[in-house]
């Protein structure tokens, strides 16, 4: 619907402009969350291993268990990998898989970085 104004809202009120803007910090949420290599090394282990307990990641990657359950808890919370319990392991899983698509454009991006 058009306002006098020529401002375009939704059926639920909102502007295309709200919308563009959420998505867009939807975006860099995601794209924050993974900025760390060690988060990084974590969806890429992921992506070749469907389920790993944390001693496997720290493991595979050389690394702490305490900082490794850091970016794991930050990766779950914001639903980028989510959780099992098996037994007396937790075993860790990609939840959004599409990210890893993300990650390989940006490793086929030419930036002079």
């Amino acid at each position: 619907m058009e306002t006098p104004s020529g401002i375009l809202y939704n059926k639920d009120g909102s502007t295309a402009e709200n919308k563009e803007a959420e998505k867009l910090e939807r975006i860099a949420a995601i794209l924050k969350t993974v900025a760390h290599p060690m988060r990084l090394g974590i969806i890429h282990l992921l992506e070749q291993h469907p389920k790993l307990s944390v001693t496997e990641i720290c493991d595979m990657l050389g690394s702490e268990q305490s900082l490794t359950s850091h970016h794991l808890q930050n990766m779950r919370l914001r639903g980028l990998i989510s959780v099992k319990r098996e037994g007396r392991s937790m075993l860790y899983s990609l939840k959004e898989r599409d990210v890893s698509l993300i990650l390989e454009c940006l490793d086929n991006c030419q930036c002079n970085i």
